[in-house]
């Protein structure tokens, strides 16, 4: 939505999360000569991070991150790490990201921490409706740009760049398990004190399943550190399809780290959607099942050729990326039960936590990613 100035010479009303005067004050002291603020506009609804776009004087656009409102994971939301990932990548790296410019660690401004970014012109390409018009020749050109964007991320020299002790690579994947194993906990205490649960006894045996099968640890095998986004799928990155498809700008970096790689494509994978697909998630980019895109094993089989990583293990890594999604979900259900959420399709997500605990058992039983 975009809220509109009261008046020519007014700022535009407060919307959910912003406290206009409080950020035009901000702004004047650390962006000196940005100008008033004319408008702003909500442009993702808080599923995740909320991100709105802000209009300055003479038409300049920026964009800002905070954080959710209501129910947040105390390890979840990190708009600091956020902003550092990015102004480190922003340096010649190939990853395509925003440039950033300016951190706000001041909860009395906002009620949380905040970063500004520059706003990149691109498009969100999410649904069946976003193929309109989409040609199967740039439908497959942005697989290839998706496939070596996440390439790119994952061979950054995260010395050379600063990121070096940007997180803890050896034993990633045994704290990534008891993590979101932390996070589901929290989200279900939540739900339980709305008044509203539901039984889902396939959470505890998948947990089990996991961590039995957890693969040899990257770091203990002398493998140097890699950077790892975290939520890589194609509607958290800003395409364009002319002159020719490419990515403009990844985005939503709040849970990137160093890791394991593999723990982003096994999620990417899973946000992927394909035409034969008998369930479709109320997250990721349908769009793929549009012609001319990639299928789940075409763009397996660029990322491999694109980093030469081993994919021996790929099966755990897409039933971990359905664990994984099934907390995040249940943190947003949480959120939505109780009235914290901004924007709409949040009555939905919830439905999907039982369906990704089910694929991810498919997936073990089966020992293939497909």
């Amino acid at each position: 939505m975009t809220l509109d100035a009261e008046s020519p010479a007014g700022p535009p009303p407060d919307v959910p999360g912003i406290d206009v005067p409080r950020l035009a004050a901000w702004l004047a002291r650390e962006l000196p000569g940005s100008g008033r603020i004319g408008a702003i506009d909500l442009i993702a609804g808080g599923r995740s991070n909320l991100t709105y776009g802000i209009t300055l004087d003479g038409g300049r656009r920026v964009v800002l991150r905070r954080p959710p409102l209501g129910h947040v994971q105390p390890t979840a939301h990190d708009m600091g790490r956020e902003h550092r990932v990015l102004t480190a990548l922003g340096g010649g790296t190939g990853v395509p990201v925003p440039r950033t410019l300016a951190f706000c660690a001041d909860p009395s401004v906002l009620g949380a921490p905040f970063y500004l970014m520059d706003f990149v012109d691109g498009r969100v390409l999410r649904t069946r409706e976003d193929a309109a018009g989409l040609t199967p020749e740039q439908a497959r050109g942005l697989s290839e740009a998706l496939a070596a964007a996440l390439g790119a991320i994952h061979t950054v020299d995260v010395a050379a760049v600063g990121l070096d002790d940007f997180g803890r690579p050896a034993g990633y994947m045994e704290r990534q398990l008891k993590r979101w194993g932390k996070q589901w906990d929290g989200s279900r205490e939540a739900i339980r004190a709305t008044g509203t649960d539901r039984a889902l006894p396939e959470y505890d045996r998948l947990a089990a399943r996991l961590a039995e099968r957890l693969p040899a640890d990257a770091a203990a095998r002398g493998e140097r550190a890699r950077l790892v986004h975290g939520d890589f799928r194609l509607d958290n990155a800003l395409a364009r399809l002319e002159p020719r498809p490419e990515i403009a700008a990844v985005v939503d970096w709040e849970m990137s780290t160093l890791g394991d790689p593999l723990s982003d494509l096994g999620l990417t994978l899973v946000y992927w959607a394909e035409a034969a697909d008998a369930e479709e998630l109320p997250v990721g980019a349908t769009i793929t099942a549009a012609p001319g895109f990639f299928t789940r094993r075409e763009f397996t089989d660029r990322y491999a050729a694109l980093t030469g990583f081993d994919l021996a293990d790929l099966d755990f890594y897409v039933a971990f990326a359905c664990f994984k999604l099934a907390v995040i979900l249940e943190g947003i259900h949480a959120r939505y039960l109780q009235k914290a959420t901004v924007g709409q399709g949040f009555d939905q997500i919830g439905d999907a936590v039982p369906l990704l605990l089910e694929r991810a058992h498919r997936v073990l039983d089966t020992r293939s990613p497909w």
